[in-house]
């Protein structure tokens, strides 16, 4: 099967600290992956390495067959690889639909803008209802609506979600997973982080386990771990 994206055995960290260790994981075309593991281990790092916002020591990645690891980030999301990062980076005193209007200033992303943003609004009404108000004033959970609404509004041919279900209660957790599965559905396929590994099989078609900057585990909705081994895979064999 073709790939969409393939990363080589990639090492990267930040200063004299190294946290991937030549790491490989895939992504075939019109699949979605989900990373999972124990905070700190690289799932962040991965995602920032992907999308140019941190320079690999040694490693390749290819995106649809081209080579990007030495690709700055402009050009990368121009490619259609998109990220939406883990916690509230939007400008808080911009409008929602300011905000979304900024988000297509590709060349890409500038044809069919208001076709796009009228589906941003189809897939998160609360963002539509809301429209004039400004970002700051949005609860956790608008904010990561906004945030998935502006990477969508890049027409994304890859969406990397960094834990977007973060600190969400349980019925935002559930409102916000759902339309992450409408997204993935309508084609786009997704790299997505989350701690809930049931949540990520039901979003997902494959999931790496990351420990200390590599893969210890590759899952499959075959041989999906129950919820005791979940247990294990995080916190030792001493966990229940």
């Amino acid at each position: 099967m073709n790939r969409l994206l393939d990363i080589s055995r990639l090492d990267a960290g930040y200063g004299a600290v190294r946290v991937l260790n030549s790491i490989s994981i895939h992504v075939d075309m019109g699949e979605s992956i989900g990373l999972f593991g124990p905070n700190g281990h690289g799932k962040t790092t991965m995602l920032r390495a992907i999308s140019g916002l941190l320079r690999p020591s040694t490693g390749k990645i290819t995106f649809d067959g081209k080579d990007i690891t030495t690709a700055k980030s402009p050009a990368i999301v121009e490619a259609g690889l998109i990220h939406a990062p883990q916690g509230n980076t939007l400008f808080g005193n911009m409008k929602i639909a300011e905000t979304l209007e900024l988000a297509a200033i590709g060349r890409r992303a500038r044809k069919d803008a208001k076709k796009r943003l009228e589906m941003v609004y189809e897939l998160f009404p609360r963002l539509g209802e809301r429209k004039s108000q400004l970002a700051k004033t949005l609860s956790g959970g608008e904010r990561q609506m906004l945030s998935i609404g502006c990477a969508l509004m890049c027409v994304p041919r890859l969406l990397m979600l960094d834990e977007p279900t973060l600190g969400l209660s349980p019925r935002l957790k559930e409102e916000l997973a759902e339309a992450i599965g409408k997204i993935s559905k309508n084609g786009v396929p997704l790299i997505v982080v989350e701690q809930d590994v049931e949540c990520l099989l039901s979003l997902t078609d494959r999931l790496y386990l990351i420990e200390h900057g590599s893969v210890v585990r590759e899952i499959n909705r075959d041989n999906a771990p129950d919820h005791a081994e979940v247990m294990k895979l995080y916190f030792g064999e001493g966990a229940h």
